[in-house]
């Protein structure tokens, strides 16, 4: 079933003078309608279309502006880091002479403290050991003086009988009288 067929049975009898044009009066109707949408775009969505394409050409340049000048400052960036790189291997060696030329300066400092402080132990020991000598050789003599008097006492005790402490006792008088 074809195209006109259809129509024919849906509306009656129904005929047009050409099978793929529509009748006159369409066309300058549909003419006439289409010249006034297409007027109404060109005065009202062509400005603002123009309006909004020109916008977005804006962002994109600003956009490829602002990437090229980050892309220049990162280059400069980049470049003053290689730069500062070979000052910082530079700084890097500066660093550690200086600490190399401290470490050693506290080691020597630390040498001479501990021989200092050896030699004051030393001195220390010397002084203890020299009082404790004294100290020793005193008690030692104050021991042989308390031991030598019990000893003393013991011997005269069993050496003199009762005649002979008489006999040194009258002696002892005599000799006082006549010296008088």
């Amino acid at each position: 079933m074809n195209l006109k067929s259809v129509l024919v049975a849906a509306e009656g009898s129904f005929e047009t003078h050409h099978w793929l044009l529509p009748e006159t009066a369409e066309i300058i109707y549909g003419g006439l309608a289409s010249l006034l949408v297409f007027g109404a775009l060109y005065k009202f969505a062509l400005p603002m279309f123009k309006t909004s394409l020109a916008a977005r050409t804006e962002r994109i340049q600003k956009e490829l502006d602002d990437a090229k000048s980050q892309r220049e400052s990162a280059e400069n960036e980049a470049a003053r880091i290689r730069t500062a790189l070979g000052d910082i291997q530079a700084e890097r060696a500066k660093l550690l002479a200086e600490a190399d030329a401290q470490a050693a300066t506290v080691l020597a400092d630390g040498r001479a403290r501990i021989t200092a402080e050896a030699a004051d132990l030393e001195a220390k020991a010397e002084a203890d050991i020299a009082a404790a000598s004294g100290r020793l050789n005193d008690e030692i003599k104050s021991e042989i003086a308390r031991l030598s008097s019990v000893a003393v006492d013991r011997v005269v005790k069993a050496a003199l009988n009762d005649a002979a402490q008489q006999d040194l006792i009258e002696g002892f008088i005599s000799n006082v009288g006549a010296a008088r």
